[in-house]
């Protein structure tokens, strides 16, 4: 009966530490997230299972062409992600299938094509010009994506964290 007292003690003791450990980092630095629909396709698909790296942000600012999650600006029980397109300051415009940018005096046309491919055009016509702390985020799959040319510009605060890497599926871990 000792043997087995001692048993259950030490499952409960590991137990404790586990969570000791486990919740921390789950509730601070990494997060699961499933996607849910088309809107980030073709690098992203419905199902795929990522790590969302909640910590980058409170040491550095989002980066044009990262993916990030963040809470759906009209319904803060959605999570959604997106790829940050527009940062801080500058002014954005969507036209004619093109995405814009502008810094300093001159517009240019982002060049997107490290994630998208050439013949992707963009529909919409919006132009906004963001205030500091804000940012313009768009799916890949522009013609299905609900994203800153619908809800508007971003507000950092809403922003969970960025895609860190991807569990499921492991055909796709495979190739990275």
């Amino acid at each position: 009966m000792k043997k087995f007292i001692l048993f259950i003690w030490e499952i409960v003791k590991i137990a404790v530490i586990a969570l000791i450990i486990v919740v921390p980092i789950r509730a601070f630095v990494f997060q699961p997230f499933f996607v849910r629909g088309a809107s980030m396709e073709p690098n992203f698909h419905d199902f795929d299972y990522l790590i969302v790296d909640e910590i980058s942000y409170r040491v550095r600012q989002p980066q044009r062409g990262e993916v990030i999650v963040f809470y759906n600006p009209n319904n803060n029980s959605q999570r959604f992600i997106k790829r940050v397109i527009g940062l801080p300051g500058e002014t954005i415009k969507v036209e004619k299938g093109e995405v814009s940018i502008k810094q300093d005096a001159d517009f240019f046309v982002l060049d997107e094509s490290k994630y998208l491919d050439q013949s992707v055009k963009t529909p919409g016509s919006k132009e906004i010009t963001l205030k500091d702390n804000q940012y313009f985020v768009m799916g890949d799959n522009r013609g299905v994506s609900l994203d800153s040319r619908f809800f508007g510009a971003l507000e950092k605060k809403l922003i969970i964290g960025k895609e860190s890497f991807r569990l499921w599926p492991l055909s796709i871990l495979a190739k990275q």
